[in-house]
């Protein structure tokens, strides 16, 4: 009897989320195992289609028949599991920016845009600059010292927080509620962790609400009374919408400038080559966040649903109602488009990335994140000439979604 061959096994289902240890600790191997053997895999575990390639990305996200709304999915398909993680189950659900559709996505992102330009979140750099300088200045005279809890988790809670108005006081209230909503972004919850994020997100909401209320009968100069302020063509955002636009900012926005931060260090500290070039030239550090970005950056993939008959994606048909995820870094480790992907290298030339996704629905907080990280490496090191990573084992968060450290440990000596 001749023997069968054998099934190529790819990876698939948790094996390519931060739930498998493996993709958790470092998914660029199994992203590039996957774009050589199947690079429009079907995931029969979570049911949805993945997406390696960089132009197959590239065509997904920047495609408008395609939605970003779990509503629209079909059933027992990926995108279909954050109805109830999101609350989209509920009829009184306000969906954020990042699962709404045109019109409603169109309106509510011109409003808050008005709100949020990149000239406006320049202005901010000073603050920002201050506001690194106080962290760094708490840890100057430790021989040691966790990176992620005194700096790069601190940073973006705090320029948010004062971005909305936010109490100082309230600050580290805000803080805890955005590290347990961001798990929401888990369709695989456990009913434990599901609580967590209920009573986050209630505390949140019933907080903003208030604050909303009170800038509307006193004005400030702050985000929260920029978005009550902004109107076009008489339409304005409601209340709702201003509680929905702030938590967003608040629990998304913060942990990928945190992840983006954490990540930077990491890869600087790992290539001090690369560090020495930044130290040599501090104008570099813009090339060298978009190669951060590239290279390891804290959002790994998107999703979208086919609400048309059928899509096409290079000849393989994908049917309505389907999940298509794209791999932003597989995308970004592609090397038909990027030569050498897996090295880290600040001078690259070709700069794009998809790290901040595509499309309509590419990050409105980008900016931000931007100066943010450029601020806070920067700074960090050339005040710490010597920094060098602890002989410790690195541990990733179990989100799926994003990337980022859980801790960071360096020395400072």
């Amino acid at each position: 009897m001749t023997a069968q061959p054998q099934e190529e096994h790819v990876p698939t289902g948790v094996e390519l989320t931060a739930l498998g240890q493996d993709f958790r600790n470092n998914p660029y191997p199994l992203l590039e195992e996957l774009r050589t053997k199947e690079p429009i895999h079907r995931d029969e575990q979570l049911k949805r289609w993945f997406l390696t390639r960089h132009d197959d990305v590239d065509r997904v996200v920047n495609d408008r028949t395609m939605s970003a709304d779990p509503r629209k999915a079909g059933p027992d398909t990926y995108m279909n599991l954050f109805r109830g993680e999101l609350g989209t189950d509920d009829a009184d659900y306000q969906p954020s920016i990042l699962f709404l559709d045109p019109p409603d996505h169109t309106r509510l992102r011109g409003l808050v845009t008005k709100a949020f330009t990149p000239r406006s979140i320049e202005k901010m750099r000073p603050r920002i600059q201050e506001i690194v300088d106080e962290l760094l200045d708490a840890v100057a005279g430790e021989d040691s010292f966790d990176l992620m809890d005194k700096f790069a988790m601190p940073l973006p809670t705090i320029v948010i927080a004062e971005m909305l108005g936010v109490d100082p006081a309230d600050q580290a209230d805000f803080k805890r509620w955005s590290d347990d909503s961001v798990m929401g972004f888990n369709p695989m919850l456990t009913e434990e962790e599901r609580k967590v994020v209920e009573a986050a997100g209630n505390a949140m909401y019933e907080y903003l609400v208030a604050a909303v209320e009170k800038r509307r009968n006193e004005p400030g100069d702050d985000l929260i009374s920029s978005m009550i302020a902004v109107e076009e063509a008489g339409d304005q955002l409601t209340n709702q919408e201003i509680v929905t636009m702030s938590s967003l900012l608040l629990a998304a926005g913060n942990v990928t400038t945190t992840d983006l931060i954490g990540n930077g260090v990491l890869a600087f500290l790992k290539h001090p080559k690369e560090l020495q070039k930044l130290r040599n030239d501090p104008s570099l550090i813009k090339n060298g966040v978009e190669e951060i970005l590239r290279y390891d950056g804290p959002v790994v993939n998107t999703g979208r649903i086919v609400i048309e008959d059928s899509v096409d994606i290079d000849g393989c048909p994908i049917p309505k109602g389907d999940s298509i995820l794209t791999s932003l870094a597989g995308a970004n480790h592609d090397p038909a488009v990027y030569p050498d992907p897996d090295v880290f290298n600040i001078t690259r030339e070709d700069t794009h990335h998809h790290a901040f996704g595509g499309g309509i629905h590419y990050c409105l907080g980008a900016p931000l994140a931007r100066i943010e990280a450029e601020v806070a490496l920067g700074t960090l090191f050339g005040r710490f000439p010597h920094l060098r990573l602890a002989d410790e084992p690195l541990e990733y968060r179990r989100l799926p979604t994003f990337r980022g450290l859980i801790r960071l440990p360096v020395h400072t000596k």
